[in-house]
């Protein structure tokens, strides 16, 4: 199994593969990752960079073919499983964490414990929209917490603004988009908010930095595998 952090997760939220990778190892999962892990190719190709997107998918391949991929980032679920089949004509084995999560709680093999807090979810563009995947991570959540949802939720789901490119080029317009998802979180008065996407984590912690508010820290969002890592402490 090859676990595909993503260049996010890589360079700017390594917790998340070092929670993940934590799981992972509570699982008794025989995985890997690549020395010299690239990009997968979505942010290039969301901004228009179709050529430069396609040469490093092209390399990619080498590495991807005939393995199980884990990814942790939506953006990087979304080009593997759609992009690279539809582009490249290649079918890969992929898997997001929230499914993996789910199915491994399922069996047995993982067992966490509940842990007293009431959480809520927020839908990533590219998981949801893109590939339709809403439940795996709310059923992560309903085996471990109380999870209350915010007024817009699954394809009604406001976008945290910083997909295609915009936090990059608009980085304004993708702080009062991330603003307003904050909004509905505070409204839910959950302790936490929870996504699985390293682009909405980001961003929504960007933003919370610079609302300044007590009642939004950017340590009240968090992505799905540092919850389950914390219920799944002895």
């Amino acid at each position: 199994m090859l676990y595909f952090r993503g260049c996010v997760v890589r360079d700017k939220l390594p917790h998340i593969g070092e929670a993940t990778g934590k799981i992972l190892d509570k699982a008794h999962l025989d995985y890997h990752i690549l020395e010299n892990e690239g990009c997968c190719g979505s942010f290039l190709l969301r901004t228009g960079f179709t050529d430069e997107a396609l040469e490093i998918m092209k390399r990619n391949l080498e590495d991807f073919k005939n393995e199980k991929i884990v990814v942790s980032c939506a953006g990087c679920f979304n080009t593997l499983k759609n992009d690279y089949k539809e582009l490249l004509g290649e079918e890969l084995d992929v898997v997001h964490t929230s499914q993996l999560f789910r199915d491994l709680i399922n069996k047995g093999t993982l067992k966490p414990k509940k842990i007293p807090l009431t959480i809520c979810y927020h839908d990533p563009c590219h998981l949801g929209r893109h590939c339709g995947e809403y439940q795996a991570p709310r059923d992560v959540l309903d085996s471990i917490t109380v999870l209350v949802e915010m007024e817009k939720i699954k394809e009604n789901s406001r976008c945290c603004g910083a997909g295609g490119g915009v936090k990059s080029a608009y980085p304004p317009i993708a702080e009062k988009l991330a603003s307003n998802r904050l909004k509905d979180f505070q409204d839910t008065d959950a302790d936490f908010m929870i996504t699985s996407c390293s682009f909405c984590l980001l961003n929504l912690k960007d933003a919370c930095e610079k609302l300044n508010n007590e009642q939004c820290k950017a340590s009240k969002v968090k992505d799905l595998s540092e919850i389950l890592l914390e219920a799944l402490k002895d």
